[in-house]
């Protein structure tokens, strides 16, 4: 029987589980994949927003400004790349500059600092290859960028470090209250635990259904991006947004915190779990980053891929206006921590805390500080960041340090081998890719796959067929010998 268990391991129950680990509790975190964050943490936008978009009276209004003061902290403690690059939301006529100013003045209710209106010569002389036509814009320097898979990874890393369980391949199909617990049914058996935190993303009104009367409703919304090299990674220095509409904040165009460039999203209503592109809808994005910053050269893109947000309908059943749901339901110790979609990744820090010290405190008032909590976890080896001489005293240290597999984003052998025997480990090939970044770059793996199904193979002493790219149904990477594939196929 566990105090708490956390159903979905994306950033939202990554990072409430962390929290919660602060303190004397036995604490389960569940997922249906096979890694943390694979979902919609594994694609999206990587913004950590300022805070002057949502109304002040509304959640997101309340979390994202707070969320985002802590991300050096967080950052820093759990090593992940994080860089407060600003951004611009700019306008190109009139009308669009009344809605910067609205903005603004949203942003100053939010405690959004140092804000600042800029006229078209501030703008263009900061980022010169904007469209001319732009004539003003909303700097927001506090705005930044953060790998969204590096830091649920690391968090979840932390969480377990600090005594949390986590149970991955775990797909609850069922939720019963009994007396004064909950049986989680899973694929894998059965889960008791005297609280439910639900954070299942797009699937968090489902999860609710199974325990409770719904009281709202979620719909799954795609969006497309592409992916540039890193050659064209300095064309923008900020993250330009367009005028947000009722639509939504709009396709926009902005540096990662490893130096590529992206574009998008748009915004579709799709089934849960459809995150296929099309080449209508990239085309869309093409045409819309073009408004903003005509000079993109497409040429340059190394991939497209598409994310899934979790949108609350808005006046569905009780719940209003598309807000985040952070509550504890009308079932007695289940909370909801639901409708989680952008500014969820930049409020997660502040929302974390609120959930625990102010709905599970509730619940649980005797809590007992953990005097063994850790913040930090142990700082990962980026060998492509280190000095000559440091690289060198490395390689004397661990030969396998010397062994690059991937060249494009120079990851190497040493490195890869880290992140498999983590205490949230790789297993797959994209869980590789999402820890160290092999397969990121040019090439997208072309190159280095094969090397890294053989590493992992190697580390985790099975076959070579045992290791799948990332799902436990997605596609084989291996089926057998060249030879052996080549004799049966002989009449």
């Amino acid at each position: 029987m566990y105090d708490i268990a956390i159903i979905g391991a994306g950033i939202a129950g990554s990072y409430v589980a962390r929290e919660l680990s602060r303190y004397k509790l036995t604490i389960v975190l569940l997922d249906g994949e096979n890694d943390v964050g694979n979902q919609i943490t594994m694609a999206n936008s990587a913004i950590i927003h300022a805070g002057f978009d949502a109304p002040s009276y509304k959640l997101k209004g309340k979390f994202n400004a707070a969320g985002n003061i802590m991300y050096e902290k967080v950052c820093a403690d759990l090593d992940v790349p994080f860089k407060r690059c600003g951004s611009l939301v700019v306008a190109h006529d009139e009308y669009e500059m009344a809605t910067i100013h609205e903005l603004y003045q949203n942003g100053l209710k939010n405690g959004v600092p140092d804000l600042k209106i800029l006229f078209k010569e501030e703008v263009h002389a900061m980022e010169s290859h904007l469209n001319k036509d732009i004539c003003g814009a909303l700097y927001a320097p506090t705005a930044g960028v953060v790998s969204p898979f590096e830091l649920c990874v690391n968090v979840a890393e932390n969480a377990v470090d600090n005594g949390v369980t986590l149970k991955l391949n775990h797909l609850v199909s069922a939720i019963k209250k009994i007396a004064d617990h909950f049986n989680i049914v899973t694929n894998t058996g059965n889960i008791e635990a005297k609280y439910v935190i639900n954070a299942a993303g797009v699937y968090a009104d489902d999860i609710y259904e199974m325990v409770g009367e719904p009281y709202f409703q979620l719909v799954a919304r795609k969006g497309n991006y592409f992916i540039f090299d890193k050659e064209v990674g300095n064309l923008v220095n900020h993250v330009i947004f367009p005028c947000p509409s009722k639509n939504g904040k709009g396709i926009l165009v902005a540096p990662t915190v490893h130096g590529n460039l992206l574009i998008g999203p748009d915004a579709e209503p799709v089934e849960k779990g459809d995150i296929s592109t099309t080449a209508e809808r990239l085309d869309y994005i093409k045409t819309n980053a073009l408004k903003n910053c005509p000079t993109l050269p497409f040429n340059k893109i190394i991939r497209s891929f598409a994310g899934l947000r979790n949108t609350p309908v808005a006046d569905t059943f009780t719940t209003t206006d598309g807000d985040f749901i952070i509550e504890e339901s009308p079932v007695k110790g289940f909370i909801n921590v639901a409708g989680y979609e952008s500014p969820g990744l930049s409020s997660i820090p502040a929302v974390a805390h609120y959930v625990v010290e102010e709905i599970v405190k509730a619940l649980i008032p005797d809590m007992i500080d953990n005097p063994n909590f850790n913040p930090k976890i142990r700082p990962r080896m980026r060998f492509e960041e280190l000095t000559e001489t440091e690289k060198k005293d490395l390689i004397k240290q661990n030969p396998k340090y010397g062994k690059v597999i991937c060249r494009c984003e120079t990851i190497t052998e040493g490195e890869i081998m880290d992140v498999i025997h983590r205490s949230v480990g790789a297993r797959t090939v994209k869980s590789v890719k999402k820890r160290c970044r092999a397969g990121m770059g040019r090439c997208q793996g072309g190159f280095c796959s094969p090397r890294v199904v053989e590493i992992l193979a190697r580390e985790l002493h099975c076959s070579l067929d045992e290791i799948m790219y990332d799902q436990q149904d997605s596609a084989y990477i291996l089926s057998g010998k060249t030879k052996s594939a080549q004799s049966e196929a002989k009449p």
